[in-house]
């Protein structure tokens, strides 16, 4: 059922809007005592789920009794970070999310349909892994709340990914990241129905149909001058919410060009991302745009890790981002990665697989790290000299020397390609 929704590609959702949204919609609800709400963390910062959260709290004050962000892998928010993106909202309210600890499985995905919808790639069982105070918590709302975009390993983000994954377990997480990258990320990118959505579709339907959730969709675009703003805001407790926002999304959010790009500039925001685990978004949503021996340029000014979980970070540092060949051979040789798909997913993922080249320029990993990890290096202050972000338009830009660039401030924001990979 749908509680609210508003958006269109030129819609303009400003906080005033978006707080009698949530509020409207939380009225047809009816009385809650026992609230819990599952937002994202800071990585999703321009989700403007923070906010929402912090409408939710003035709505039920005392009612709310938690707020668990989904933080699948990453590491716990920060109480700066807390109060930067919930303001106003009681730090004590919020839970940790220990995806290696903290989880219980809902149900068991039996391997004939991860068989089935792989078209017999995979043949594993998936547990359908929560964390207990989703599961278990006894709350008698549920409010999982964030942004629909496109996404490297479920095609759109969010819906119950929030839940499976956000709040998810080890063999849940790393089965259903590794499900994506074997099916092909070109084939999932943008693509509301994939393989990874279809499992947990079998998994809400069958393991927590009896839970109180209720999703709240956000989606952001860019106006005229290129400020973000809120396109669409939808809620419901069914499939068609995601919908709504997933079709919404791909018409904002999904950049179509003439032509592959030979030279692609990308900044990451030093407020979000911090590893290569999150930075190479950057890699994922520009590789369908990049040019055959073009060159991707990543300015990452607080990149210091590679995997936001100590073990992650490990196996990166030791395998590398050296392809799809030489990752699955890798898996099949070494039991610790075998034991570990997610993190072979993302090295599958953070690869342009021979295609271009892909240098990062890190604030504080070396060039011995960056490259042993099988990137090419750039020194960060030198590139911030010539392409200066603040002198940067998003899209195509002519540099003084007549080199035309292609820039992109925010790659968690959009999914580029070019027509003829559309073809």
């Amino acid at each position: 059922m749908i509680y609210f929704k508003s958006g269109s590609e030129n819609t303009v959702l400003n906080s005033k809007d978006l707080e009698s949204g949530i509020y409207s919609a939380l009225e047809n609800l009816g009385v809650r005592k026992k609230v819990l709400v599952v937002p994202p963390d800071c990585t999703r910062f321009h989700s403007r789920a923070g906010e929402l959260t912090s409408y939710i709290y003035k709505y039920y004050q005392e009612n709310l009794k938690d707020i668990l962000p989904a933080l699948g892998t990453h590491s716990p928010m920060t109480d700066f970070q807390l109060g930067e993106m919930y303001k106003g909202v009681p730090k004590s309210l919020f839970r940790v999310h220990d995806w290696r600890n903290d989880v219980i499985t809902a149900g068991i995905v039996p391997a004939s349909f991860v068989s089935e919808i792989t078209d017999g790639a995979l043949n594993y069982s998936w547990p359908a892994q929560l964390n207990r105070l989703v599961f278990n918590g006894g709350h008698d709302l549920i409010l999982s709340v964030g942004q629909v975009v496109p996404h490297e390993v479920i095609g759109m983000a969010n819906y119950n990914k929030n839940l499976f994954v956000g709040t998810g377990g080890p063999e849940g997480i790393n089965k259903s990241h590794f499900i994506g990258a074997v099916y092909g990320m070109e084939r999932i990118m943008g693509k509301a129905d994939n393989p990874v959505r279809s499992l947990l579709n079998y998994a809400s339907s069958n393991f927590t149909s009896h839970l109180p959730i209720v999703y709240v969709h956000t989606v952001i675009g860019r106006d005229e001058e290129g400020k973000l703003v809120v396109r669409g805001l939808f809620m419901g407790d069914d499939e068609e919410v995601f919908r709504l926002a997933a079709d919404l999304s791909l018409k904002v959010n999904f950049n179509v060009l003439e032509k592959p790009l030979k030279k692609v500039i990308v900044y990451l925001d030093p407020a979000e991302f911090k590893s290569t685990w999150l930075g190479n978004k950057s890699i994922y949503r520009t590789r369908m745009a990049m040019a055959d021996n073009g060159e991707l340029i990543v300015m990452a000014p607080a990149l210091k890790e590679f995997g936001e979980d100590k073990e992650i970070d490990r196996l990166i540092r030791k395998y590398g981002y050296r392809g799809t060949p030489v990752t699955l051979k890798a898996l099949n040789e070494n039991e610790e990665l075998n034991n570990n798909l997610s993190a072979a997913a993302h090295l599958i993922h953070g690869s342009s697989e021979g295609r271009f080249s892909i240098t990062y320029c890190p604030g504080y990993l070396t060039r011995e790290e960056i490259e042993s990890v099988n990137f090419k290096y750039r020194n960060l202050n030198d590139m911030l000299k010539k392409y200066n972000p603040k002198n940067l338009k998003d899209g195509f830009n002519n540099m003084d020397d007549g080199e035309e660039i292609y820039f992109i401030s925010n790659p968690a924001l959009g999914l580029w390609t070019s027509k003829q990979r559309l073809a």
